[in-house]
């Protein structure tokens, strides 16, 4: 699904991925995991195409979903607004019966029925993260990466995102999550720690 070869990427004379190699194949869940700055984020951005690696080779043979650390999402319009905004942006028509199905399924997955109508600005910081991760979702990607995903869950919404990428994993697609921690790596089919721009062996 996603395979990344001897990436190089430096800023000025500081070097933040220095050969870095990934591989992600179909129902898989990977993570990376390092201190703020060991260049996680860096990678992620090569990965999604917001940046270019100065060397190396990316290949994707998938669509992506990307959750970044940073909600981004409109404050000022509802969830349901919010949901359509993104989907025009990525091509559906949010009214077709397979995208209200999609959405209805988002909706329950993600308990938003209550708050479907309300500003995202009146929403708790974990409703919000959920939100953010729901729309990295709308266009049924086959892989999904998430960056620091946790902030702001509760402890059931943090059972509840366990369950899903369980569900999610099950029908063939894949997940990358990037954290500074991680607590269970036996959850992982493979846990790489970024240090110094560096997979350790």
């Amino acid at each position: 699904m996603l395979k990344a070869e001897n990436i190089k990427k430096s800023f000025g004379k500081k070097t933040v991925l220095n050969r870095i190699n990934l591989d992600i194949g179909p129902a898989q869940l990977k993570a990376i995991v390092g201190e703020n700055g060991a260049g996680k984020s860096t990678l992620v951005k090569i990965i999604v195409g917001y940046w270019k690696a100065d060397e190396g080779k990316l290949s994707t043979k998938c669509s992506i979903g990307y959750c970044p650390q940073q909600t981004l999402v409109f404050k000022q319009l509802t969830i349901e607004e919010n949901y359509r905004y993104f989907a025009a942006a990525y091509g559906l028509q949010p009214d077709e019966r397979i995208n209200q199905e999609h959405f209805n399924y988002l909706m329950k997955l993600f308990k938003f029925e209550q708050y479907k109508n309300q500003k995202v600005i009146q929403l708790s910081g974990g409703t919000i993260q959920k939100l953010n991760l729901a729309l990295a979702l709308i266009h049924q990607p086959n892989l999904l990466i998430l960056d620091e995903p946790y902030n702001g869950f509760d402890w059931e919404t943090y059972h509840s995102f366990w369950e899903f990428i369980s569900l999610y994993k099950d029908i063939g697609n894949s997940v990358l999550l990037v954290s500074h921690l991680i607590t269970d790596k036996s959850l992982f089919d493979r846990v790489y720690q970024l240090n110094n721009g560096k997979f350790d062996a």
